[in-house]
């Protein structure tokens, strides 16, 4: 008697050498009914099921049902990659997933990858994860020496504005061969420079957001918060100065020039300030 195995391995070589259109058509049936009659008694005789009594007229009345169920296999579907091989595939991924995160989380250069990079008015806004705030004493600007107003009008190719809202300036320095200007009052800056074709400041922000306002038509950005401050030197050429903490600041466009007032806590006293440039 055929081993229900044996049969098994038949019914698959069986399957395998029939061209087989899908979805299977009705001659199929018949063509395997015809084949499984052809072969050697022995191997057509099964044995009951168990849980069934033979029916009185001998095994060969057994219905279709009875026959033990065999897997389909379908010679046109590639078989896909195995349990190990798809755990591999996970695992790879995964690792490098992590990489991803620890290089874009971890080091400077991540950080600036996921930060949105605004540039206005000569000024470079990385919008972001600023890290720690950076500390210890502010780093004069390359070149700054204290002038009056008027050699300071002299010494660049820009007009230099004074808000009247805070009157004649304490204070007056230029840097860098004449690319910044600074006006100071206690406790507020006022820096004008050449902001049209390099950027001249680079600010590494965090939440709360920068905020766009206008000053008339002329658009604004707004920074409330403290952050990191950097002067970037004329060209390139020098490495930028050691970073300093920035308080609240207005930053807008003028004419040839940038401005970024640093010091009022308050937006609408800023955008006072600002509008009262002269």
């Amino acid at each position: 008697m055929t081993s229900p195995d044996d049969l098994e391995a038949r019914l698959l070589a069986l399957g395998e050498s029939l061209d087989v259109p899908a979805p299977p058509p009705a001659e199929v049936a018949r063509a395997v009914r015809a084949r499984l009659e052809s072969l050697p008694a022995p191997d057509r005789d099964l044995a009951p099921a168990p849980d069934r009594a033979p029916a009185p007229d001998g095994p060969s009345s057994r219905r279709p049902d009875d026959l033990p169920r065999t897997p389909v296999r379908r010679a046109w579907r590639r078989p896909g990659p195995g349990p190990g091989v798809r755990l591999r595939r996970r695992m790879v991924l995964s690792a490098v997933a992590v990489l991803v995160a620890l290089f874009l989380g971890g080091t400077p250069v991540g950080r600036a990858a996921v930060a949105e990079i605004l540039r206005f008015a000569g000024v470079e806004l990385r919008i972001g994860d600023p890290g720690p705030q950076p500390s210890g004493m502010p780093v004069p600007l390359p070149g700054e020496r204290r002038v009056t107003l008027e050699q300071a009008r002299g010494q660049v190719a820009f007009p230099i504005s004074v808000p009247t809202e805070l009157g004649d300036p304490h204070e007056v320095r230029v840097s860098d061969g004449g690319r910044v200007v600074s006006l100071l009052w206690p406790g507020v800056r006022l820096d004008e420079y050449d902001g049209t074709l390099e950027v001249v400041f680079r600010k590494e922000l965090g939440p709360p957001w920068p905020e766009e306002v206008y000053l008339g038509p002329s658009q604004a950005q707004w920074i409330p918060a403290r952050h990191g401050l950097t002067y970037l030197p004329r060209g390139g050429g020098t490495a930028p100065l050691r970073p300093r903490s920035a308080g609240p600041t207005l930053i807008w466009q003028s004419a040839q020039a940038g401005l970024r007032l640093e010091g009022v806590d308050d937006l609408q006293r800023a955008l006072r300030i600002a509008r009262s440039i002269r």
